[in-house]
């Protein structure tokens, strides 16, 4: 889950580790390919063969993730319009959706007119 993703990339920027190694999934790599056009990652590839495969994510403590906040939860979905999607922290942060045409972020979701499930705010 995404959500561990997360979690494991903002303790380990915390902690001052570089390197760190997560379980391979698309959407996982989607956001982790996100974050590093955004600034908050150096970079992200895969390792690993089949059922092998591995995210390895080379974490940037120069603009580390301050927070998190989860919207979408697996008890409770929340979903919107391209119209709804609002700067998070004045422009310091991005928000993260889940749309038909892919993973993409909220200023991604405008330009290109398409909603989706609102997956959490990170700044």
């Amino acid at each position: 889950m995404f959500i561990d993703l997360l979690i494991k990339i903002k303790n380990a920027q915390a902690a001052g580790k570089k390197p760190l190694k997560v379980r391979y999934s698309k959407m996982n790599l989607a956001i982790a390919e996100l974050l590093c056009a955004h600034g908050f990652l150096k970079k992200a590839e895969v390792k690993g063969k089949s059922f092998k495969k591995i995210i390895e994510v080379d974490c940037d403590v120069k603009s580390p993730i301050r927070g998190i906040k989860f919207l979408s939860k697996p008890s409770v979905r929340r979903y919107g319009g391209y119209r709804a999607m609002k700067p998070v922290k004045h422009g310091h942060g991005i928000i993260i959706l889940s749309t038909p045409k892919g993973i993409m972020t909220g200023e991604m979701a405008r330009r290109g007119k398409v909603g989706g499930e609102l997956l959490c705010e990170i700044w």
